[in-house]
């Protein structure tokens, strides 16, 4: 099984997920955040907590796989893409560090956050000509 990384693979994406676009574009976003946030993590736990250099490693690969989870989006702009990822970015790092750190988010923790998503939903879902 090979896959090759173009439109098609994320209408198979979408198919998958259910055929609709906006469940494709949030599961995707998800994803691909989880593996930036995760892989990033693997590689802080290994130099900065001196976890053994499989961490390293391990994150490392995740890292790479983020890079290729965003190009399966049916969106036409990297751009747009990966301006509206950095707001579901923020998102889930607040719940990385309440769920991982147990570092619980205050009201302005909440509210950046649900800035970013309602930034987000413009740039994607507004509509254009």
């Amino acid at each position: 099984m090979s896959l090759h990384l173009d439109r098609s693979n994320a209408g198979l994406c979408k198919i998958i997920l259910g055929g609709h676009a906006l469940v494709s574009a949030i599961v995707l976003f998800v994803i691909a955040g989880l593996a930036e946030i995760g892989g990033g993590y693997l590689i802080w736990l290994w130099l900065r907590e001196s976890k053994p250099w499989g961490f390293g490693l391990a994150g490392g690969i995740i890292l790479v796989l983020y890079g290729i989870i965003p190009t399966l989006q049916t969106f036409p702009s990297f751009g747009r893409v990966y301006a509206a990822y950095g707001g579901v970015f923020v998102l889930l790092s607040v719940l990385w560090g309440w769920w991982v750190d147990k570092k619980a988010p205050d009201l302005y923790d909440w509210v950046g956050a649900a800035v970013c998503l309602i930034g987000v939903s413009i740039m994607l879902w507004a509509p254009r000509s």
